[in-house]
């Protein structure tokens, strides 16, 4: 299991299309953004947020499945987020097995990180974290997260290949990792041209400059998983960011009623990450969680993945979740099959991608 908080144990295991750059935009930043019209897509109950009792479900839960909570920008609202989830649990009578965070989680531990959030004075808040990080509360569900643009980068940037941030709760920063047999990799910060072939040189304390270059993608991060092979596949994909050209592959038309500033950006094919979509596409992994926009978006697309007749198992299903606001569907609960539960799961080492890190370290 993973590192600090637990015993190292490691186990060994690999599209949509198109190839710009994206920033922070209309619609990804700090203020409330637009209302969300819910998509009745998917299984038992559709809609999620702070006025709604019931959490979107994604596929069947049976005694050899496990359940899988996704969340969009956290925004530093751990105790809502966990709240929300107890309440569902308790409604279910089904306990969630993991929470994933799609970016922007916001870890201050206290006061002084405020440095290094990317945020306007304004709107910063301290959040909820810092009762995790102090030991005052403990995160009820494991939780891991990738960063987003709106993060604490002191306190991401000295775990650079990952780690716990609080008992039960870890980053994923650049990596790979499994929890039940069920492999994810994670893909922190949002793509920006002008940084992605430059080294990381960013240290704190911070300029005006560095304070967002230091959450950048870059080019050595997208070359890392794209070593990975497709002998044994990838189940899950988390970022922040979009891979780019992914909203042609959902209902376009509905997004764009919903978000109609990002009608140029799709025009020119310049929505979301090229370095993602080239992930996508070389590892084709079965689920792609994201946020960023600030909306919600499910899309899928076929891929050669494998030989049988099942459909759902030769495509990468795309869901981008929005922002933990009332009324907003910012979270989904996923019940993926897997072959042995386990009471007691613990987060594991990725062998393979570890071996990746160790022969490009020095890059």
């Amino acid at each position: 299991m993973i590192g600090g908080r637990a015993s190292l144990r490691g186990t060994g295991r690999s599209p949509f299309y198109r190839g710009g750059q994206s920033g922070r935009g209309r619609g990804r930043g700090w203020g409330r953004g637009r209302g969300v019209r819910y998509l009745n897509r998917g299984s038992s109950s559709q809609r999620d947020g702070g006025g709604n009792d019931d959490i979107e479900e994604i596929g069947i839960p049976t005694d050899s499945s496990i359940s899988v909570a996704v969340e969009g920008c956290c925004h530093g609202e751990l105790d809502t987020i966990y709240e929300r989830l107890q309440q569902h649990e308790a409604k279910s009578g089904r306990k969630v097995d993991l929470l994933i965070s799609c970016g922007d989680f916001q870890s201050l531990r206290n006061l002084a990180d405020f440095h290094s959030l990317a945020v306007p004075p304004k709107y910063r808040a301290l959040g909820s974290f810092y009762k995790y990080y102090s030991g005052e509360k403990t995160a009820p569900i494991l939780t891991i997260f990738v960063g987003g643009n709106h993060e604490a980068s002191q306190a991401l940037q000295e775990l650079p290949y990952g780690g716990w941030v609080a008992p039960n709760i870890y980053y994923l920063a650049t990596s790979i990792v499994r929890y039940q047999g069920i492999r994810i990799g994670g893909i922190s910060g949002i793509h920006k041209a002008h940084d992605f072939a430059v080294g990381r040189f960013e240290r704190p304390p911070y300029d005006r400059s560095s304070l967002r270059s230091v959450y950048h993608v870059r080019n050595v991060d997208i070359y890392r998983m794209k070593c990975i092979s497709d002998l044994d596949p990838i189940d899950i994909i988390v970022s922040h960011d979009w891979p780019q050209g992914i909203e042609q592959y959902g209902d376009t038309n509905s997004l764009l009623r919903r978000k109609p500033f990002f009608r140029e950006e799709i025009a020119q094919n310049c929505l979301g990450s090229p370095g993602n979509i080239e992930i996508l596409r070389a590892l084709k992994p079965k689920w792609w969680f994201a946020a960023h926009l600030h909306t919600r978006f499910l899309g899928s697309e076929s891929v050669d993945r494998c030989n049988t007749n099942d459909l759902t198992d030769q495509m990468t299903r795309f869901l981008s979740l929005d922002k933990c606001l009332p009324r907003r569907h910012y979270m989904s609960i996923l019940h993926l099959p897997v072959k042995e539960c386990k009471d007691n799961a613990k987060l594991e080492y990725d062998l393979e991608w570890l071996a990746v890190v160790r022969k490009t370290h020095s890059l």
